[in-house]
């Protein structure tokens, strides 16, 4: 179902398939894109959350594909690419959402979070990548938005390998963009936005300060999907490289 504004977006009919579309940016960026017409392949570990925001997506005439999906799993995310292609004959835009930010000090050694912030931050944008990247390169055309963090272009005490995961973001799209003469590579940079994110900070007091200072202004997560949207919604020869958007009271 399209709604008004979507006449100056070139979205409706586009396939766009979402990891970690189960909550936050990726469960809002759904919910947008189907008001605009686009057709969804949703990937996600819960599946029962993925059912309900398809069904919704459904009952307003949307057309949406589920496919349960952990992308630090290279072989789960081959098989999302391919069942959305089997499905709907192609990927117009593949955006890389899932994320995890289980922030502590560095001198905490809580490598296990390092390594699932590397898995899922890095690999898991590299696993898409190289699973939507044949498709695209034959059809000679595509999108891939990722998004990534302000995370991504300043360092934070207790964020280090976080930023890290995320600079890492910034630069895979930066490259993938200079390599190819029709691919668009769009890298979305949100602020603080209400999200599940500081549900995988493991010491509670350190959430609590997240929350209560760095998370005390926080943008809806629609408001992040408007901007994939907009990138989305560009003619082919536009290519909107990076969007920034943080809440106005944001200062870093």
């Amino acid at each position: 179902m399209t709604t008004h504004d979507s006449l100056s977006l070139d979205i409706a009919g586009k396939v766009v398939a979402i990891t970690g579309a189960s909550s936050g940016i990726g469960e809002a960026t759904a919910l947008r894109l189907a008001q605009h017409g686009a057709i969804l392949a949703l990937g996600a570990r819960r599946t029962d959350r993925l059912d309900a925001i398809a069904e919704r997506i459904r009952a307003d005439g949307g057309e949406v594909l589920v496919h349960a999906l952990d992308v630090t799993r290279r072989e789960q995310v081959e098989a999302f690419v391919q069942a959305t292609i089997a499905r709907f004959g192609r990927i117009d835009v593949l955006v890389n959402n899932a994320g995890v930010m289980p922030l502590s000090r560095m001198a905490d050694l809580k490598v296990d979070e390092w390594e699932r912030m590397v898995d899922v931050n890095v690999k898991g944008v590299l696993y898409g990548i190289g699973a939507v990247l044949p498709s695209m390169n034959e059809r000679g055309a595509g999108q891939i938005v990722n998004v990534s963090s302000v995370a991504g272009r300043h360092v934070f005490a207790t964020a280090a390998v976080y930023c890290a995961t995320k600079f890492a973001v910034h630069a895979l799209s930066e490259g993938l963009r200079q390599e190819s003469p029709f691919l668009r590579v769009t890298t979305i940079a949100p602020g603080a936005v209400e999200s599940e994110l500081t549900s995988t900070i493991s010491d509670p007091a350190m959430k609590r300060e997240v929350d209560e200072v760095f998370r005390k202004d926080v943008l809806p997560a629609d408001a992040i999907a408007r901007a994939i949207a907009f990138a989305i919604g560009q003619p082919a020869d536009v290519d909107v490289n990076e969007l920034v958007v943080r809440p106005t009271a944001q200062p870093y």
